[in-house]
């Protein structure tokens, strides 16, 4: 009979990446012959940390091919989303675009990876753009969302827009026709310009 023992302290690593008030969160594995097992999601972690914890849709993205780009996008207020994204099968280079006017890091834009093997998470907070290219064929990706999807306040930005002049690693493989014609950051900036926020 095998018992399963936990771990005192936290069961979720969470840090801060170089956007303000985007952290990737990495699961505290308990290990044994079997495999592992490992929690995801805990309220409590979340609520020390004075992160959103409420999560009203989850979604997932099957995408066949590598070099697949799917973004940047958001939405506009009063429907902004709070974001956890994980990639639960293959891997994916991962972008967010900061669009937060009050925010020290306006205008930046980040990469991390998520894979199916190393497990990380992004928690990707009300006002940051988001969109990913995948690195294997057959990827899927998992979002969990704060805010219901309403589609006459969503929207995106360029995936080549040179304001950021973002360097995905790929060829471009397959686009869908929406995110090769979203607006320039300038212009889409317009449609928020001092609403966005930063999380308190």
């Amino acid at each position: 009979m095998r018992l399963l023992l936990w771990r005192t302290g936290d069961l979720l690593k969470f840090t801060e990446t170089k956007i303000n008030g985007v952290f990737l969160i990495e699961i505290e594995k308990i290990e044994d012959d079997r495999g592992f097992f490992a929690r995801t999601l805990d309220k409590q972690e979340f609520q020390k940390r004075k992160l959103i914890e409420n999560f009203v849709q989850c979604s997932i993205s099957y995408n066949k091919k590598k070099g697949t780009i799917r973004g940047i996008h958001f939405q506009l207020p009063p429907y902004e989303e709070t974001k956890i994204v994980s990639c639960v099968r293959g891997k994916i280079f991962d972008v967010l675009v900061d669009l937060r006017k009050n925010s020290s890091t306006f205008k930046q834009w980040e990469s991390n990876e998520l894979s199916s093997g190393n497990h990380k998470m992004l928690y990707i907070p009300k006002g940051i753009a988001h969109g990913f290219q995948t690195l294997e064929d057959d990827s899927e990706v998992y979002y969990q969302m704060s805010q219901y999807h309403k589609s006459e306040y969503y929207k995106g930005i360029r995936f080549d827009d040179q304001n950021f002049k973002i360097r995905w690693p790929l060829p471009t493989s397959a686009i869908s026709k929406n995110d090769k014609n979203w607006e320039t950051f300038s212009d889409a900036i317009t449609y928020h310009d001092n609403q966005m926020e930063l999380e308190t």
